[in-house]
C-alpha cells in the first residue's frame, strides 16, 4: 500500500510539472505593492482595453513595415547544463520570429479552420543586439556563473545576477533555473517599461527547440507566451480565479471566445468545458496566451495585434529607437522587391550603418556608410524576405523595414 501511495505521489508530481505555470500574475501582484506601479498598471490596462481605437496610430500599419526589436539574452547558470548553447538560443529566436510573423509551419495543422481567419501577422521581428549600451560590439548574449544559492525569480536583474541593459532600448531575457517548482517563466507588463527589472525571466528547460529544452515545452513558446504579457496581452480567462460574468473575466480581446479557466496539455477540438457560452467552434485553446503544451498552441489574433501595436505606440515606443517620423518617412528603399541591388536614400540625415537580417532574426550583413544614398548588391542573397535596420551616424535607429529579394 505504501508503495502504491508513493507511485501515485510520483505520478501527481510528474503530471503537475508537465502543466504550464506562468508566473506573470504573481509577478504583477508583487509589483503592485508599489503604489506608483499599480497606478501605471491600471492606467495602461484602461488604455489597452480600448486598443482598437489606438491601433490607427500603430507604428507598423503599412504593407512593407516590420518593427525590429533588439534582444539581449542573459544566461545565468550554476552548471554546464544550464549554460545553454548559442545554437539553442538561436533556435529560440527563430521560434519567436516565426510565431510572431505567423510563419510557423504548424499553423495550418494546429489552428482549426474556424479560427484561421482571426490569425494575425504581428509584424514584429526580434534581433540579437549587435551593440551594447556603451556602444561596443556585442553578440546579444551574456553569460554568468551564479552562486549555488542564487534565486532567479528575485535576483535575476541584480548584481547577483545580470543587471539589465537599458530596458527602454533593449528587450532583456534572463534565462536560468527557478527555485519555485514547476515555474516556466514570467514577463513584466508594459507598466514596467524602463524599470531595471523589466523583461522576461525564463526557465532554461523551456528555451528553444533543442539542448536543455524538455517536452512538452520544447518549441520555444514559453517565451512567445511571456512576450504576449510583455506587450500587454492577458490570459484569455482574464485574471486568475475569475468567473464568467466577473468584471475581471475579460482579456479585452474581442475575437477570442470568453473562458473561465485555462486549458492544459493537448485538448481535443472542439473543447467547451471552460467556455462561458459554449458553441460549435468551442474554445480557442490553441492561442499562444492559453496554457496548453507548446505543440498545441500556434497563433495570435487580430485583436491581440491591436493591443500589441497600441503598446508599441505608447509604453514601449522607446524600443523602436528615436522614431523621428519625419526622418523615418524621408528614407526610401527601392526597388522593393529587389533583384540585383537595393538603394537606400535619406532626404535629411546621413546614414551611419545598415544591418540586414534573415527573417528569423540572424544578422547577415552590416554596411557601414556616411552617405545619404547607398546601393547594396544582392547577387549573393537567395530569394526571400530580409529585415533592415537603418541607423544614423550617431548610432540611433532611423528606420526598420523589410526587403524582399526576388
Amino acid at each position: 500500500m505504501n508503495k502504491l501511495f508513493t507511485l501515485l505521489g510520483l505520478f501527481c508530481i510528474v503530471t503537475l510539472s508537465a502543466q504550464r505555470h506562468c508566473g506573470s500574475g504573481e509577478k504583477i501582484a508583487q509589483l503592485e505593492q508599489d503604489a506608483n506601479f499599480k497606478a501605471r498598471h491600471q492606467a495602461n490596462k484602461a488604455l489597452l482595453s480600448d486598443a482598437r481605437s489606438h491601433s490607427k496610430n500603430s507604428v507598423t500599419n503599412t504593407p512593407n513595415s516590420i518593427t525590429t526589436i533588439k534582444v539581449v539574452f542573459h544566461v545565468l547558470y550554476k552548471n554546464d547544463v544550464q549554460n545553454i548553447t548559442d545554437e539553442q538560443i538561436n533556435s529560440q529566436l527563430a521560434s519567436m520570429n516565426a510565431d510572431f510573423r505567423r510563419m510557423n509551419t504548424d499553423f495550418a495543422t494546429v489552428v482549426p479552420q474556424a479560427f484561421q481567419c482571426h490569425a494575425s501577422d504581428m509584424e514584429i521581428c526580434f534581433v540579437k543586439a549587435t551593440v551594447d549600451p556603451n556602444g561596443q560590439p556585442a553578440t546579444g548574449i551574456t553569460r554568468k556563473l551564479v552562486a549555488p544559492g542564487f534565486d532567479l525569480e528575485t535576483q535575476y536583474y541584480t548584481d547577483a545576477g545580470q543587471p539589465a541593459w537599458d530596458t527602454s532600448r533593449y528587450l532583456n531575457i534572463w534565462i536560468g533555473r527557478f527555485q519555485t517548482f514547476g515555474y516556466l517563466g514570467f514577463g513584466t507588463p508594459p507598466a514596467a517599461a524602463g524599470q531595471p527589472y523589466d523583461g522576461l525571466c525564463i526557465s532554461y528547460k523551456t528555451v528553444g527547440c533543442d539542448g536543455s529544452a524538455i517536452p512538452p515545452f520544447n518549441k520555444g513558446r514559453t517565451i512567445v507566451h511571456e512576450l504576449g504579457h510583455y506587450f500587454g496581452l492577458s490570459h484569455p480567462w482574464g485574471e486568475d480565479g475569475s468567473a464568467c460574468g466577473d468584471m475581471t473575466n475579460d482579456d479585452h480581446v474581442g475575437d477570442i471566445p470568453s473562458i473561465n479557466d485555462p486549458h492544459f496539455g493537448n485538448p481535443t477540438y472542439p473543447e467547451n468545458s471552460n467556455m462561458c457560452q459554449p458553441d460549435e467552434n468551442g474554445a480557442m485553446f490553441m492561442n499562444f496566451m492559453d496554457y496548453v503544451n507548446d505543440e498545441a498552441m500556434a497563433f495570435f489574433t487580430d485583436d491581440q495585434k491591436a493591443i500589441v501595436q497600441a503598446t508599441l505606440s505608447t509604453a514601449r515606443m522607446s524600443l523602436l529607437g528615436t522614431k523621428d517620423l519625419a526622418v523615418e518617412k524621408g528614407i526610401s528603399i527601392y526597388p522593393n522587391p529587389a533583384d540585383k541591388f537595393v538603394a537606400l536614400r535619406s532626404q535629411s540625415a546621413s546614414l551611419g550603418y545598415i544591418e540586414i537580417y534573415t527573417a528569423n532574426g540572424q544578422l547577415l550583413k552590416t554596411v557601414v556608410t556616411d552617405q545619404k544614398e547607398n546601393t547594396i548588391g544582392l547577387e549573393n542573397f537567395t530569394q526571400g524576405v530580409y529585415l533592415l535596420r537603418i541607423y544614423g551616424i550617431d548610432g540611433a535607429l532611423l528606420k526598420s523595414d523589410k526587403l524582399v529579394k526576388k
